[in-house]
């Protein structure tokens, strides 16, 4: 299968380098250092247990339009950064082409093919101007979740931490031979997986905890398993879950684990930083809509109210906008 990693990052870059392992014919699109070192030596792959691999990589370059048209293309982006390469994705796609999106958060093409009410309707905070609903084709895409974590050690290689669950599912719920062939692939490439009758439910239950863990994590610099020990932030953690829930079930959502559940899965992964905050102290632009914002939206459109929320997402944006303007990011560091 052709495969396009969009973004070989961290979950991009594990994808890829495990599909190009399992022996799909991948291309990777990325750029700067990451890049070039992907070009020289191959894209490597430290596993949690310390195991290092080497794929080859088909094809590594910054120019999409250069990777021909592809089988299967996962965009692997932050959400932030997904209206920089909209307009070129329709250039590598076929009619029988499939499109994944491993975003965190809400994806901006939520309520395509949703039924209801909602049907159709776009997500301003994701998708302000209408592009990515414009230029990539929702009907091509496969929902998946993102269980793994990971992280780029340096330019070309990357270090899983943890995990290997990546469950799918067609936006209509609908089993179909393109969501079995793309199991197929995830699970040759050694990955778990699941095909899911309601993939929007298991977006959910991701989303609850990147809500909350992610932007608490931001403004204090704490790992998971300290937020979820300090009364307070679990406090507010819970209060934030809590009013996503209300939101999510206006919406049909059934979710398969309690608020404390998901707080102990989370406390039990331990000291790990959370990738809004790797982007905190990297100066990177922060996942603040896709995370937050989007479900504040859908909040207003259920008529469901989220203060916690709101006031977490105002203090984040505001760390971001800090962050830009003074084109730094932010550590904590010793004492003199």
């Amino acid at each position: 299968m052709k495969v396009c990693i969009v973004g070989a990052g961290a979950i991009g870059g594990l994808m890829g380098a495990k599909m190009a392992l399992a022996g799909e014919e991948v291309t990777v699109i990325d750029q700067g250092a990451h890049l070039k070192a992907i070009q020289e030596n191959g894209l490597k792959l430290i596993w949690e247990d310390g195991t290092e691999y080497v794929a080859e990589i088909a094809k590594a370059t910054d120019k999409i339009e250069e990777a021909g048209e592809q089988d299967l293309i996962i965009l692997a982006l932050k959400a932030h950064y997904l209206e920089q390469v909209a307009k070129k994705i329709s250039l590598i796609s076929g009619p029988e082409t499939m499109i994944v999106t491993v975003q965190n958060g809400i994806p901006w093409w939520y309520f395509h093919k949703h039924g209801g009410p909602h049907e159709g309707q776009g997500l301003e905070t994701l998708d302000p101007d209408g592009v990515l609903g414009k230029y990539i084709d929702a009907d091509k895409i496969i929902g998946c979740v993102v269980y793994p974590a990971a992280a780029i050690e340096e330019p070309g290689v990357i270090r899983h931490v943890e995990g290997d669950r990546f469950p799918i599912g067609e936006l209509d719920g609908s089993e179909t031979p393109r969501v079995q062939k793309l199991f197929d692939t995830l699970t040759n490439a050694g990955f778990r997986s699941r095909i899911l009758d309601d993939i929007r439910s298991e977006i959910w239950l991701k989303a609850w905890g990147n809500l909350s863990f992610n932007p608490i994590s931001a403004l204090t610099h704490a790992t998971l398993v300290d937020i979820c020990q300090f009364p307070e932030t679990r406090k507010l953690a819970e209060a934030m879950m809590a009013e996503a829930q209300a939101v999510a079930e206006k919406l049909g959502i059934t979710f398969r684990h309690t608020i404390e559940k998901r707080i102990a899965g989370a406390e039990s992964v331990g000291s790990h930083k959370t990738s809004m905050l790797q982007d905190v102290e990297a100066g990177r632009s922060l996942e603040t809509e896709a995370l937050v914002g989007a479900i504040l939206e859908l909040a207003k459109i259920t008529e469901t109210p989220a203060p916690s929320i709101a006031a977490v997402y105002a203090c984040v944006k505001l760390l971001n906008k800090v962050m830009l303007l003074e084109g730094a990011g932010v550590r904590v560091s010793a004492a003199a």
